[in-house]
């Protein structure tokens, strides 16, 4: 799926906000490079499937998984399914 200028824009605003430990490498990649997660909820819920998680302030855990509550991934994963 391609990136439009309104996904652009609202991309933009939400990395505006927040501080990302891996550069926002997920957006740089032109949203390719994304870590593996499973969807719930229409992107309102993220679960990291990443066998290897690299610490990441927006990650945490709940029972035997982790999810994800970072704005931008959740964004992406809303969107583009990915």
């Amino acid at each position: 799926m391609e990136i439009t200028a309104e996904h652009k824009t609202q991309i933009e605003e939400i990395i505006s906000g927040m501080e990302c430990s891996k550069d926002f490498k997920c957006y740089k990649s032109g949203i390719e490079d994304l870590c593996k997660v499973q969807i719930f909820k229409d992107g309102e819920l993220v679960e990291c499937l990443e066998e290897h998680l690299q610490p990441c302030k927006f990650s945490f855990d709940f029972g035997h998984g982790y999810f994800c509550k970072c704005p931008l991934r959740r964004y992406i994963a809303k969107h583009f399914k990915k």
